[in-house]
C-alpha cells in the first residue's frame, strides 16, 4: 500500500493544497476529540548523541529503552543490556531486547554503531547534529535491508536536499559507507544520502521526555521517528487538531510509539486538518524563524496575518498571557459565537485567537500544551473532559467549582 492511500482514511483524504503542497482534509465532517489517524513509525533512533561532547567518550543514556524508548526505572529487576554493546544500549524487558536484535538493532546495526562510537575524535569536530544524522542513516539504511517497501515509503516523503546541505551529506556518506561490506541498496549514493537526510529533517517526529515544571517546563526529545501518514499534516498557527503520544504507558500496551492525532474541535467537510509543529505560545518572530530553520517556509495563516502588524512586544505579551480585559470579553456570552468563529479562521481580524488561546491551551504552569476533548464516546455524547497533549492534565470544559475555578482532574481520577 503506498503511503498516500495508507493517509487516505475514511476521516481524511489527501488533496492538493495551493501554495502548500499535499495536505489532508476533512472527507465528512468531525466532531471534538475524535481520533482521526493512529499512525506507527517505520523507523526510530535515539535523539541521544553517540559521543558526549564534554568528555569526549561514548555517550552511555540509560535512561530510556532502546527499542520502545519507555522511561527506565533504575530498581527495575527486568532491565537488561545488548549482550554485544553492553552498557551502550539498554532495555526495559528480555522481549524489549529480543524483538531489538531481530529489527531496531540487529547485529549490524550494534555493529555499526559501535564502529561509530571508534571515530570520537572526527564526530567531536562536526556538529553535534551531525551525530543525530549518523544514527538516522544507521536506521534508514537498515530498513532498506529489513523492508525494501518502507524504504521507498521514506524516499516518498516531502524533502529535497538543498546546497547548502551537500557538506554535511558528503561527510556522512563517507563515515556511512564505511560500515558496510558492500552497498545496503541499490543506487547506493553521496546523492541517495542527501535525500534520506533531506526526508528526515521535514519529516522526524520528536518523542519526548515526560513533562516537568522544573526548570521551566523544557523538555528535550528521547527518540525521533518517521510517521508516513502523520507527515501529510501541515502546519498552522491556530490548529484544529493535535497529536497525542503515550510513550510510558504500561508495558502491556504494545505499540506505545504510535501517536494519535484527535480533534480540537469539530470542523466541517473539507476543511484541512493542520497541527501546529511546536507550543501555540510562541510569538510571530519566533514561530517564523522555527518555521523558516527548520521546514524552509514562512507561515501565511489567518494567525500570522494578523500578527505581522504587531509590534514584538504584543507578541511576546500575548504569548506569556491574555490580557484580563480581552479575556473577559472573549468569555462574554455576547461575543462567544464571533470570537469562536474568528479563531476558526472567520470573523473579527483583530483578535481572532484570544477564544483558542483561552479554552485549547493549557494553564498549567510552564506547560504550554494544547488541550482537546477525550474521545467521544459516541457521536450524540461529545466528551466534556479535556486534555493536554504535554503534561497528560485532565479537566472538565468550561465547568466553574464553587471557587470560580476549573476543576481539575489527574489521569488517575
Amino acid at each position: 500500500m503506498s503511503t498516500s492511500a495508507a493517509a487516505e482514511t475514511g476521516f481524511l483524504r489527501i488533496e492538493e493544497i495551493e501554495g502548500r503542497g499535499r495536505g489532508l482534509v476533512a472527507s465528512q465532517p468531525l466532531k471534538a476529540g475524535q481520533i482521526v489517524l493512529r499512525d506507527s513509525p517505520i523507523l526510530l533512533y535515539s535523539a541521544f548523541p553517540l559521543i558526549n561532547p564534554s568528555s569526549s567518550r561514548p555517550s552511555t543514556s540509560n535512561t530510556y529503552c532502546a527499542k520502545c524508548f519507555r522511561t527506565l526505572s533504575s530498581s527495575s529487576p527486568s532491565v537488561v543490556s545488548c549482550p554485544s554493546c553492553s552498557h551502550f544500549h539498554v532495555f526495559c524487558s528480555q522481549n524489549c531486547l529480543s524483538a531489538a536484535l531481530t529489527s531496531s538493532h540487529a547485529p549490524w546495526v550494534c555493529q555499526a554503531l559501535s564502529r561509530l562510537r571508534d571515530c570520537s575524535s572526527l564526530l567531536l569536530e562536526q556538529p553535534m547534529e551531525l551525530q543525530l544524522q549518523a544514527l538516522f542513516l544507521v536506521a534508514a539504511y537498515h530498513l532498506s535491508l529489513v523492508s525494501l517497501s518502507q524504504f521507498q515509503i521514506l524516499l516518498s516523503l516531502e524533502g529535497t536536499p538543498g546546497a547548502r546541505d551537500s557538506a554535511a551529506a558528503h561527510f556522512l556518506h563517507s563515515l556511512i559507507s564505511s560500515l558496510f561490506p558492500s552497498p545496503p541498496v541499490e543506487g547506493f549514493s553521496v546523492e541517495l544520502t542527501a535525500a534520506l537526510l533531506a526526508k528526515d529533517k521535514l519529516n522526524a517526529f520528536g518523542l519526548m521526555e515526560p513533562f516537568s515544571s522544573i526548570d521551566g517546563g523544557q523538555r528535550s526529545v528521547r527518540a525521533y521517528g518517521i510517521y508516513p501518514n502523520a507527515s501529510f499534516f501541515n502546519h498552522d498557527c491556530l490548529p484544529n487538531a493535535c497529536r497525542f503520544d503515550y510513550v510510558d504507558t504500561s508495558p502491556k500496551h504494545q505499540n506505545n510509539t504510535d501517536i494519535i492525532i484527535r480533534m480540537i474541535h469539530d470542523v466541517p467537510q473539507g476543511r484541512e486538518i493542520c497541527l501546529s509543529y511546536f507550543p501555540v505560545n510562541d510569538n510571530y518572530a519566533s514561530r517564523q524563524r522555527r518555521l523558516m530553520e527548520d521546514y524552509g517556509f514562512t507561515c501565511h495563516c489567518d494567525r500570522c496575518k494578523v500578527e505581522v502588524n504587531w509590534s514584538d512586544d504584543d507578541n511576546d505579551d500575548l504569548a506569556e498571557e491574555e490580557d484580563e480585559e480581552e479575556i473577559d470579553e472573549v468569555m462574554d456570552e455576547d461575543h462567544h459565537d464571533q470570537i469562536m468563529e474568528s479563531s476558526l479562521g472567520k470573523g473579527d481580524a483583530d483578535f481572532p485567537h484570544a477564544y483558542f488561546f483561552v479554552r485549547y491551551m493549557c494553564d498549567r504552569e510552564n506547560c504550554w500544551g494544547t488541550l482537546a476533548p477525550l474521545p467521544p464516546k459516541d457521536e450524540a455524547t461529545p466528551s466534556d473532559v479535556m486534555e493536554c497533549n504535554v503534561c497528560g492534565n485532565l479537566k472538565n470544559d468550561q465547568v466553574t467549582d464553587a471557587n470560580g475555578g476549573e476543576d481539575q482532574l489527574s489521569m488517575d481520577d
